[in-house]
């Protein structure tokens, strides 16, 4: 039920964002049709009082009381929350309504400005609601293509066949990066960064050290968009040789699962690929090989870089890549 209400909360952060967006400049500029001021005539008024206040921010803002005369007609008005101090007796520019004196402005509004608003928050609540009906399409095609764990987790770690891998993160060479290795500390598969880029996707090298393969990829650095700023309203990604980097674990059947407070202080993440259970991966303190000595019992997680590892496959490969797009983007909540 946690992770339906993540995944409806994280789908919807569109429709969220935009559609209310779109409402509110709709009311606006429904109001703003009878603020405008593109053919108001012009004449002058004689200020009659000054009322002086002062905002949150405590600056002075004004209320101006005024009278002026339309053919031969005087009227009482005021202007509220002027900048411009005015004293009494000073005269002031006022627009009026040929058709109707006592509307009156100071600015002029141009007509097109009401429609403008109109239209932005029309399209918006389209988007908005766009965004969401795609994002929901997709996650059904995703159930259909790949599926969710058709076995439960529990117990998955101890289970017959099921190995324990550490990934960690080597920064301390000229070519930064992730190790995964076993318990023994022998590297099985690791991914080196051998060309950085300020702009542009960086360039890894992945060695898989079972199978003697070696290839070249490139990564797009790691994008991170906020909506309103609305709890789950936050996804992440980054491109693995120009595609998602979730698109390409997708279509390799791995749907990917986590509580909304996971296991605190522990993030988990239940990886499945075609409907069964693939590998449990659980954030590790910076010492991953506990047995080893005393002070690597410490397991406090310090965000992202280190990973304990569960699984029953010898697909390195793809492994390897589920914890590399789970650390470089950072997610708490995927599916």
């Amino acid at each position: 039920m946690a992770d339906k209400f993540a995944r409806l909360m994280r789908n919807s952060g569109p429709a969220r964002f935009f559609v209310p967006i779109g409402i509110i400049l709709i009311v606006f500029g429904v109001i703003m049709l009878g603020f405008n001021s593109e053919n108001y005539l012009e004449t002058t008024g004689t200020v009659t009082e000054v009322i002086e206040s002062f905002d949150e921010e405590n600056q002075a803002e004004y209320d101006v009381y005024f009278t002026y005369t339309v053919d031969g007609k005087t009227y009482e008005n005021s202007f509220g929350g002027m900048s411009e101090r005015q004293n009494k007796g000073d005269k002031i520019k006022v627009l009026y309504n040929p058709e109707n004196p006592e509307q009156v402005s100071n600015a002029r509004i141009s007509g097109l400005v009401a429609p403008i608003m109109i239209g932005v928050g029309a399209l918006a609540i389209v988007f908005g609601i766009y965004r969401t009906v795609k994002a929901f399409k997709k996650s059904k095609e995703l159930d259909q293509t790949a599926k969710a764990p058709a076995v439960a987790f529990d117990g998955f770690k101890t289970a017959p066949g099921v190995t324990e891998y550490y990934c960690r993160f080597d920064g301390k060479t000229l070519k930064p990066g992730y190790i995964l290795e076993d318990a023994a500390r022998n590297v099985l598969f690791e991914g080196k960064m051998t060309k950085q880029a300020l702009v542009g996707a960086r360039t890894f090298e992945f060695n898989d050290r079972t199978t003697g393969r070696v290839s070249e990829h490139q990564v797009g650095h790691t994008a991170t968009q906020t909506l309103n700023d609305e709890f789950f309203s936050v996804s992440s990604w980054f491109k693995f040789d120009g595609k998602n980097i979730w698109d390409v674990l997708h279509e390799k059947g791995l749907r990917m699962t986590t509580g909304i407070f996971s296991r605190f202080p522990n993030l988990t993440y239940e990886v499945s690929k075609n409907g069964q259970a693939f590998a449990y991966i659980e954030t590790s303190g910076k010492f991953v090989h506990e047995d080893e000595a005393a002070e690597h019992s410490v397991n406090l997680p310090i965000g992202r870089y280190y990973y304990r590892i569960w699984t029953n496959s010898r697909d390195f490969e793809t492994l390897f890549l589920t914890v590399f797009a789970i650390s470089e983007t950072e997610q708490t909540i995927v599916e």
